[in-house]
């Protein structure tokens, strides 16, 4: 077989999207997650060149459901090269606006999901990296550094994926697996269409001097750069993606 086995959570739409088309396009064989669209993520897999590509489907706030899919990845592609931790729910629940019971549903999904389900896909996807190496690229977001006041649990799961990134790197690195983030602002995405075509929608757009919002594109290029032999030594950095719309220190 020719290329990288990759798998890639969250791949039927978006930024997913277009990391699974960019690693097909260098020749790699991926694996398109989906976690309620099947149809969606079978289009994506038709559309992408070459061959040796397979769906797999599953809710990652399931750890069994989990283990199955990274299962099913490996052995419908052959291998198990690349794990690229794209998906990700995003859901309103301001402090002061829910209810405690709408409060602990939004915090308890978010994380299981953003957080705990990418945990259990790194555990997972290390019982066969450990013996050949390998790529772990998570997307977190700009969100985890500049405070989400209308969706606290989404910051919060990804500052905790940071902070997993970080340990991941550190833990892995003695069996050849590179462990690296993208955190991106607002992309052009079905996720973001909401709000960047709401009244707010040039407001967000002009908080980058590049008046603009990232592509899928963009983000899909930085996660093939990170993922590729040369960036090794990224291992354990988080690269921001959002056009100096914030600034960390």
């Amino acid at each position: 077989m020719t290329g990288r086995a990759v798998l890639v959570t969250g791949a039927s739409r978006g930024i997913g999207r277009a990391i699974a088309m960019a690693f097909a396009a260098r020749g790699d064989r991926v694996a398109v997650h989906y976690g309620q669209s099947a149809a969606l993520a079978e289009q994506v897999r038709a559309a992408l060149p070459n061959d040796g590509h397979t769906v797999v489907g599953a809710d990652l706030g399931d750890a069994d459901a989990v283990r199955k899919m990274v299962e099913q990845a490996h052995d419908g592609l052959g291998g198990l090269d690349v794990l690229v931790n794209n998906a990700g729910v995003y859901m309103e629940h301001r402090v002061t606006d829910v209810s405690y019971a709408e409060w602990q549903e939004a915090w308890r999904e978010t994380l299981a999901v953003n957080l705990i389900g990418a945990a259990n896909a790194i555990w997972c996807a290390v019982q066969y990296m450990k013996a050949t190496g390998g790529k772990i690229i998570n997307v977190s977001s700009r969100g985890a550094y500049r405070g989400e006041p209308r969706h606290p649990a989404y910051g919060a799961s990804k500052g905790g994926l940071n902070a997993l990134g970080g340990s991941m790197a550190r833990a892995l690195a003695p069996y050849g697996i590179a462990v690296a983030t993208v955190a991106p602002g607002y992309v052009e995405t079905d996720m973001a269409a909401e709000f960047l075509e709401s009244d707010r929608g040039d407001e967000i757009r002009a908080q980058s001097p590049f008046n603009r919002v990232a592509t899928p594109e963009e983000i899909a290029a930085a996660v093939l750069y990170l993922a590729s032999p040369e960036a090794d030594w990224a291992s354990g950095t988080i690269i921001d993606l959002n056009g100096a719309s914030y600034l960390r220190p």
